[in-house]
This record gives C-alpha cells, sequence and structure tokens, in this order.
C-alpha cells in the first residue's frame, strides 16, 4: 500500500516582476511547472492513493489561469490513476475568510477527487483497507476542533492535515508560514495513525517517523533563504514530494527539479571600507557564479555598511546586475550602534526596528490576532525600511 503525499503547490503565487514570453509571471510559471513534475513523477510511481495537504493555490480567488491547469494536472493525475483515491485538503491560502464566500476546490469534486475544505472529513476505501481523516484549515480554527484519532477498522489508518505542528519546527520562525493553526503533539495522536501527511511548513521535516511535512513543490515562502538554511540544517537540498508505502514503514523522497539556481552568496564584511573597495567586493562575489547571474535568484549581504558609504555604492552597475538577474537582493546592512554616553550605563543602542517589536509585543490586540505573527511581520517590514534607507 503505497500513499503519495504531495503539500503546497501555491499555483497562482507571483514574485519579481519578469515576465515570460507569453505574458505570465516567471515564477507563477516555475511553480506551474514544478506540480507538473510533481504529477509527472506521481503516475510514473503509480501509487495506491494520491493525498495533497493544503495550499493548492496561493490565494483564495486564483487566476482563470491557475484554475485551469490545476484542473488539467488533476484530470491527469485521474485518468491516469482511475482506481487511486484523491484527497486534497484546503490550506490557510485557499480557505476563504467567510463561509459564504465558497472554494474554488469544490470544482475538483467533478474529477471524482475528494476534497475537504470546511469540516474534516472521514473518507473509507474498503478496496484498499484504507481510512483517511482529511483536516483543513478551517476546521483547526473553528471554536470546535474535530478530534484528531481514526475510526473504524481500517488497517492502514492516514491522517492528512494541514497545520503547524507545536514544537517541531525550527525556532527561527520567519521560516515558517504565517497563518497556520497550532495543533500539539499530543492532540495529533502520531502513534495511532499509519501515516500523518502534514503540509503548512514548505520545507521537508520528519516529525516522527510515519509523520512528515512533505515541504513545497518550488522555493513559493516570504523567505526563501531561510528555507535554504533550514534545508541545510536538516541535510535536506531542494523541493520534492513523498512516496510513503505503509506497509513497510518507509518514506521515500522524491525530488523536483527547480526550475533555476537560489543562491544565497557568502556576506561581504564591510566595516571600515569605502565605497571603491565594496564595490569591487561586491562585483568579484557576483561574477564568481558560474553563468554570472543570468536568470538566478541571489541574494548577498553586505554588512556594516554606513548610511554615506552605501549611498556612493556603484548603483548603476548595481542596476544592471539586478536586470540581468531573475531577482538579485543586495541586503546592504548599517552597522550596529552602541551607546557610550549619556544616561545610564554603556550598552547597546535598541535600533529602530527593535523599539517597533518591543512596542508590538507590548500594545493591547484583539483576541483573534496571533501575536508572535504580529511581531514577526511588523518586524520584517520595518528592517526592509531600513535596508531601503541605506540605499539597498
Amino acid at each position: 500500500m503505497r500513499l503519495a503525499h504531495l503539500a503546497d503547490p501555491h499555483l497562482g503565487v507571483r514574485q519579481y516582476h519578469r515576465q515570460t514570453p507569453s505574458g505570465i509571471n516567471q515564477r507563477e510559471a516555475d511553480v506551474a511547472r514544478a506540480f507538473r513534475l510533481a504529477v509527472d513523477g506521481v503516475i510514473a510511481a503509480r501509487p495506491d492513493a494520491v493525498v495533497v495537504a493544503g495550499d493548492l493555490f496561493h490565494s483564495v480567488r486564483p487566476t482563470n489561469a491557475a484554475i485551469l491547469f490545476a484542473f488539467k494536472q488533476f484530470q491527469r493525475l485521474r485518468e491516469s490513476l482511475p482506481s487511486a483515491p484523491i484527497v486534497l485538503v484546503a490550506g490557510n491560502h485557499d480557505t476563504p475568510r467567510s463561509a459564504e464566500t465558497g472554494s474554488i476546490l469544490r470544482l475538483f469534486e467533478e474529477l471524482g477527487v475528494d476534497v475537504a475544505v470546511d469540516e474534516a472529513r472521514r473518507l473509507e476505501y474498503p478496496a484498499l483497507d484504507l481510512s483517511v481523516l482529511a483536516v483543513p484549515h478551517h476546521a483547526l480554527v473553528a471554536a470546535e476542533r474535530p478530534e484528531l484519532r481514526p475510526d473504524g477498522a481500517a488497517r492502514h489508518r492516514v491522517m492528512v492535515l494541514h497545520g503547524e505542528i507545536e514544537g517541531v519546527l525550527p525556532t527561527q520562525r520567519h521560516t515558517v508560514e504565517y497563518g497556520g493553526a497550532l495543533v500539539g503533539l499530543r492532540e495529533l495522536g502520531i502513534e495511532v495513525w499509519t501515516y500523518v501527511a502534514l503540509g503548512h511548513y514548505h520545507v521537508q521535516h520528519k516529525v516522527a517517523p510515519n509523520a512528515w511535512y512533505s515541504g513545497s513543490l518550488e522555493y513559493v515562502g516570504t523567505n526563501l533563504w531561510g528555507e535554504l538554511a533550514d534545508e541545510a540544517e536538516q541535510g535536506i537540498r531542494g523541493k520534492g514530494w513523498l512516496l510513503a508505502d505503509l506497509q513497510r514503514a518507509t518514506v521515500t523522497r522524491k525530488p523536483v527539479p527547480a526550475s533555476r539556481p537560489i543562491i544565497d552568496l557568502d556576506p561581504v564584511h564591510g566595516e571600515g571600507l569605502g565605497p571603491e573597495v565594496l564595490n569591487k567586493m561586491i562585483q568579484e562575489r557576483l561574477r564568481a557564479l558560474p553563468g554570472g547571474v543570468a536568470d538566478h535568484i541571489v541574494r548577498l549581504r553586505v554588512y556594516d555598511v554606513p548610511r554615506h558609504v552605501a549611498r556612493e555604492l556603484d548603483h548603476a552597475s548595481i542596476r544592471a546586475y539586478k536586470a540581468e538577474a531573475l531577482h538579485l537582493n543586495l541586503d546592504v546592512r548599517r552597522p550596529e550602534v552602541r551607546r557610550t554616553v549619556g544616561v545610564g550605563a554603556p550598552g547597546r543602542r535598541q535600533t529602530l526596528p527593535e523599539l517597533v517589536r518591543t512596542y508590538l509585543a507590548n500594545r493591547p490586540l484583539p483576541a483573534e490576532l496571533d501575536r508572535e505573527s504580529f511581531v514577526r511581520v511588523g518586524g520584517e517590514l520595518m528592517d526592509a525600511v531600513e535596508r531601503d534607507l541605506a540605499g539597498a
């Protein structure tokens, strides 16, 4: 009994400004390509069942092109695997804020896909001796959560859930997608399930031998550099999906080739350096890339650069590199300021982003807002403003 586990395709996402010759956002096209390749891989593997653990689309109202593309891919799955159940749950990105709005995901029921949008669904497939509990995002944020326990006498008990398992993801929480529903390990009850297919976290991650995040199929999060760091920490490189053998209790990673290189260059330390030297170091870093920066997504951090030095950098040359790359993030950061005189003991003075974070951490909030996410987003916005002021 083999199960294909995919999650977080985020079809329709748009990033950066470049378009394909046909007028589609380039990253939207990259993401569509990744999903098509994943479907190719699933069809070739011929699993007994397929689950998609949320965020099929990047938004509640995807474009007609994204809807049509997704429909064709699920149609391919259904025609190639006519007897395999296909289960799709709604993630936070494709869940409407209002229950009256309706969900585009129900369209796929026309293809025989079992879809869970608002409430958890218990699905039985007697021919496979398989039961599936499909838990969408909305069910986890409802006033009364469903009981996350199997029901019935099926041999293979699978749960498909889109949410954040509390306490098992990296402590650097900026790499975790905003808006996920928190689920405790005890509530999850991993030990009573044959397999738990998780979605929401974009880096492939083993929660337990029988519980996995398959990760996204492309780099679509707000902090892809953090995703790269998480992958390196866990010894993983790149995106893909999972093939779980429920009888042998094995999970096999199925990679999806990236559309283009995503590169986080070694940083430049600019303390005490003038603009001429910094310009040379920046150009050396970028020129050292095999094939240059053309069509790549690249970040280069430059630390300890005062504002007046940042303003004197060769911005014409930088703009030329940015035009060549699909996206070049030249992240110029000012030095930390330390207070040595004035009231109180000497020490490090808080930066403006830190002051904002402190304020947001203590101000009153509506009960429905997650404070940690609220503070994180505010801090990221202030960091971006600081970098803009520095000429980045």
